[in-house]
């Protein structure tokens, strides 16, 4: 049987808080880790079914243009050489996330430099790769091509539906007895996950089974279909590992499409994996960004008006666009406001979701600039936030799920001890370096995404939670587990968790901070389907019946439930889907960020010396696995702040840092202690759980806090990122 809930309106009935297994929130290890740790977690190309041959893919070296044709004779005639393949089914880019269908194929118009165009299958990897680096392509460069979204000659779209408009901004600028009116940009990012893309595909008749590093299964198998031309059920996706995605992964790729042809043709097992710098050019990138915000303040420091436009990119044909200015409707009050988005169609690597798309880069500009009106208005960083906290959603006129900001500033103030901030920039000094203090707020939209999972009590009296939900390191074997555990009353020892298949029931997949809580949710469905059943056999109702170390207790009655099933397993599914409740109310989750940071007066070099954050996300399911996501994003704010930035050439549009030794990710010496604190919360509107995302909150302003404390420190104002030692030293005189 299955229990199918749509979330239509608040749900105050706090099922978990009736449970007495005491699991759900507590710091519960992953039932993984040691296998990870180990070394023996199965990832994509680690089971290498037997006589598999390898594929290397082959890139285009030319931004835009056309491919007449591939001369395959020198590479026929190496050694091991099984086959090259080309074609109309290659994939130009990974399909967006949730796409579900196919994205732009085919191989004869060339749109991005390094463009997946060939691939190259022998019996050994190094015998592939050697074809693949000599194998000869026919390209014709298209004249006049447009790689830099501000060349003048670009192509700028502006979408209606993006573009928003409340009262007057411009008069109230004029107004205003305080304004802010100045532009900040942002440079590209990767995703820079650990395990590179990688697939294994493997026929048998007409079914694919396809082995890889995917985050949205779901969606992966529905677009891996469609590319092949082929019915989904005849795919199945196997992902139990994933070495991290950040939207990289959330869409197929093309060296997935690209090894199930190869195996078609050849009869036998393909793998193929991108080499790092494979994954820079032809995976996900986040747009650069070009923001102008303005905010007009009146004597008291209210804001009465807040503009936010952007200007990002993507390939032509592409949908998606960096999502900036996600937040800056409901973030703050101001009863004037205008938001743009305008898309420059470019040929550069394909832009799409990259931890936390929107808020990474538009509340990190909207920071900045509220830390400069704070200036301006001479008034405190924080208190200027909790003045501007609206009363309900300024743009959609409807409440607020929770509002938690205020609670989240004042914590993070008081451990941080930010009294004792003295509010004149460059007053504090140790030896040749200046020491400052800022501060962000942080927010991130929160959402619920279709979910199936089934549960079963076994007869030993052990459960089985079974969902094509991935685990990319979020926590989520350790959190389903803990929620079934909960509702079954078993220790978490006694709780299997099977991720990663598609064969299982179809889950959201990993992405958008959704996973826990949609997930969560048809496993709590699930297992109220088990209870009810347990119910029916025990003759009595739910409220009566105790579970608690596998043990069931009515009245006077204490038995195992091994014992009680009998040799019977029961089996309950569990279907959850967004309703009306994401309409009546504006959902998100919230935070603030503290940071200390020195900066060295002769060279300009800032380094973090500090740093807090502070988050509610809803009920936290796992106490580790959050304050590990929460350390992780605020790591990515780190480098956004001051190494990460991604470089393309003005000439072609390729990517010029496309490795770890050029792409400067955060490394130990950049991250100091930092301290994550969760506070207590509810969100009845979210879901039974009250629980909601956290994955991508931590990012979400990470960066300003640590901009604004360069300026406290030193009087320099970046509104460049990253604050590299070049921008900070020129401001240093």
């Amino acid at each position: 049987m299955t229990l199918h809930l749509k979330v239509d309106d608040r749900d105050n009935n706090y099922r978990l808080d009736d449970m007495v297994q005491a699991l759900v929130g507590t710091p519960a290890d992953r039932p993984e880790g040691k296998l990870k740790v180990s070394g023996t977690a199965p990832y994509a190309m680690d089971v290498l079914p037997e006589g598999v041959c390898y594929g290397v893919l082959v890139r285009a070296t030319i931004s835009h243009g056309k491919l007449s044709g591939v001369d395959v004779d020198a590479v026929n005639a190496l050694p091991g050489m099984r086959t090259v393949i080309s074609g109309k089914q290659f994939l130009r880019n990974p399909a967006q996330g949730t796409a579900g269908k196919a994205p732009v194929q085919g191989v004869k118009d060339i749109d991005y430099f390094g463009q997946p165009i060939a691939l190259v299958v022998a019996d050994t990897f190094e015998q592939a790769r050697h074809g693949a680096q000599i194998l000869q392509l026919k390209l014709k460069q298209n004249r006049d091509t447009i790689v830099d979204p501000e060349d003048p000659d670009a192509k700028i779209e502006t979408p209606a539906k993006k573009q928003a408009s409340q009262g007057n901004l411009d008069k109230a600028m004029k107004e205003a007895a305080f304004t802010v009116d100045q532009h900040y940009t942002t440079p590209g990012h990767v995703s820079a996950a650990m395990e590179p893309h990688a697939s294994i595909a493997e026929w048998d008749g007409d079914s694919l089974t396809l082995r890889g590093s995917y985050q949205m299964l779901k969606f992966n198998r529905a677009e891996l279909a469609d590319a092949l031309g082929i019915s989904e059920k005849k795919v199945r996706i196997l992902a139990p590992y994933v070495g991290g995605g950040f939207g990289s992964k959330l869409g197929i790729a093309p060296e997935a499409v690209a090894a199930a042809l190869a195996a078609k043709e050849l009869g036998v097992p393909v793998a193929v994996a991108m080499s790092r710098q494979q994954v820079f050019e032809t995976t996900m990138r986040r747009s650069e960004t070009k923001q102008h915000i303005r905010l007009a303040a009146d004597k008291d420091g209210l804001l009465t008006g807040i503009g936010h436009e952007a200007l990002v990119s993507n390939l032509p044909q592409e949908d998606f666009s960096e999502p900036v200015t996600q937040a800056t409707p409901f973030l703050y009050r101001g009863e004037n406001r205008e938001i743009g988005h305008q898309i420059a169609r470019v040929h550069r690597t394909c832009a799409g979701s990259v931890r936390a798309p929107g808020e990474a880069v538009g509340v990190t500009a909207l920071e900045i600039a509220m830390d400069e009106l704070a200036e301006a208005a001479r008034l405190d960083p924080v208190e200027l936030r909790k003045k501007n906290i609206p009363d309900e959603d300024p743009s959609k006129h409807i409440p607020f799920s929770s509002h938690t900001l205020a609670e989240t500033l004042d914590e993070g103030a008081k451990r941080f001890g930010w009294d004792k901030r003295n509010a004149k920039p460059g007053t504090r000094k140790d030896g040749e370096w200046l020491i400052g203090m800022g501060m962000a707020a942080a927010v991130r939209v929160n959402m619920l995404i279709e979910s199936k999972a089934r549960v079963t009590l076994a007869s030993d009296g052990r459960a089985i939670v079974e969902t094509d939900m991935t685990d990319i390191g979020t926590g989520t074997y350790a959190i389903l587990g803990q929620i079934a555990g909960e509702m079954l009353g078993l220790p978490l020892g006694d709780v299997e968790t099977r991720l990663g298949d598609t064969d299982l029931p179809p889950g959201s997949g990993s992405g958008g901070s959704f996973g826990a809580a949609s997930n969560g949710t048809a496993v709590l469905l699930a297992c109220e389907e088990v209870r009810r059943q347990l119910c029916k056999k025990l003759k009595c109702d739910d409220k009566d019946m105790t579970l608690k170390d596998g043990h069931a207790v009515v009245g006077n009655m204490r038995i195992a439930l091994r014992d009680f099933l009998d040799g019977n397993d029961i089996v309950g599914e569990g279907h959850a889907e967004p309703g009306k409740a994401e309409k009546k109310v504006r959902q998100a989750t919230y935070g603030s960020y503290f940071a200390e940071v020195g900066v060295n007066s002769v060279t300009g070099e800032t380094r973090l010396r500090r740093m807090l954050g502070v988050f509610t996300a809803g009920r936290i399911l796992n106490e580790k696995t959050a304050r590990s996501q929460c350390l992780g994003g605020m790591t990515f704010g780190i480098g956004m702040a001051l190494t990460e930035e991604l470089i393309h050439d003005h000439r072609d549009g390729h990517i010029v840092n496309r490795d770890f030794a050029e792409y400067h990710l955060p490394v130990n010496a950049d991250v100091p202690q930092l301290e994550v604190v969760l506070m207590e919360e509810r969100d009845e509107w979210a879901n039974p759980l009250q629980a909601k995302g956290i994955g991508e909150l931590g990012i979400c302003g990470a960066a300003a806090s640590i901009v604004n404390a360069i300026y406290h420190a030193c009087g320099v104002r970046v509104r460049d990122l990253p604050a590299t030692l070049d921008k900070v030293i020129d401001g240093l005189g």
